[in-house]
């Protein structure tokens, strides 16, 4: 998730299914316990999880570029994008479990995970929940815990994310839409891309992106950062801000502090690209994923 300090508008970060073409080996998609998962190329498995309402597209290009020597598996959450939604009393703790049962179900032996957004938090429980399970973890543009960029305590955000829901929930068309189009303009200096994200947050079903949205907001997961065993790559985004007085050195602070619990994990900052960096910055995020990737081998 993108360093801001905006309306829970600003956070929203989305995608409408596009259809995913790319080769090298992709198979039909995979239905999983509400999950549809998308599974291109031969070798070393890699599950992608994408954001708040966004779509497995959002990972077409970055496994396109991996190839060859990576089996990519690009997760479809549901309720985002499109996908039919489902009825969960935690939005987050369920899609955890639903993963993780995924790569038992798939005998994926130690995979890489790499979330974005949402999808980070999501990767970051799932190493926590089951050590040792994961090889790898790459996170993309997400913090553990969202609402210390506000300087809350874990207790104030829990209170604010409730509200948040509320306010989600009650908002009319018009303003939903206007929100969407908010919150896409700092997501990518591409505006067609930006365009992209606004249709696909509308494309969402508005209770589950209430409810992951104030699960994300409400939850601190740098408690469970010092049961992660996976080495770890955060990639950060700062650029965005640069009119509200961020740097990238300032940012790249507010990273680290964040992961300070997670041994090892090496935070990397993008020059210039927006929240979804494998658009705005796709040579760079590629070139420090190969390198991550590489030095386990």
């Amino acid at each position: 998730m993108s360093v801001r300090k905006s309306s829970w508008m600003g956070q929203l970060c989305a995608a409408l299914a596009t259809a995913l073409c790319v080769g090298n080996g992709q198979a039909a998609p995979a239905e999983f316990r509400d999950l549809r998962v998308d599974v291109v190329g031969q070798g070393r498995p890699m599950l992608m999880i994408p954001g708040l309402n966004s779509a497995a597209a959002t990972w077409t290009e970055t496994c396109a570029a991996l190839q060859p020597g990576v089996q990519c598996h690009i997760v479809q959450l549901p309720g985002f994008a499109g996908a039919p939604a489902v009825t969960a009393e935690h939005f987050l703790h369920g899609m955890r479990d639903r993963l993780l049962a995924y790569l038992d179900d798939r005998k994926l032996e130690r995979p890489v995970v790499m979330g974005h957004s949402l999808g980070g938090a999501l990767a970051l429980q799932m190493a926590a929940e089951q050590p040792g399970r994961i090889e790898r973890l790459v996170i993309v543009d997400a913090l553990p815990f969202l609402a210390g960029l506000r300087g809350m305590t874990p207790e104030a955000a829990r209170g604010a994310a409730l509200a948040m829901r509320q306010q989600m929930l009650g908002a009319t068309p018009a303003q939903w839409e206007a929100g969407a189009r908010q919150g896409a303009a700092g997501m990518s200096r591409n505006p067609a891309f930006g365009e992209r994200v606004v249709a696909w947050s509308l494309a969402s079903d508005r209770a589950t992106s209430a409810q992951a949205m104030s699960e994300l907001w409400g939850e601190d997961l740098r408690p469970l950062l010092p049961r992660i065993t996976a080495p770890t790559l955060v990639l950060g985004a700062w650029a965005a801000f640069e009119p509200m007085g961020s740097t990238l050195e300032s940012t790249k602070k507010i990273f680290e502090a964040q992961y300070a619990g997670l041994g090892g994990a090496r935070v990397a900052m993008s020059q210039r690209g927006y929240h979804f960096l494998m658009w705005d910055d796709a040579d760079w995020l590629v070139g420090e994923v190969k390198g991550f990737l590489a030095a386990a081998k």
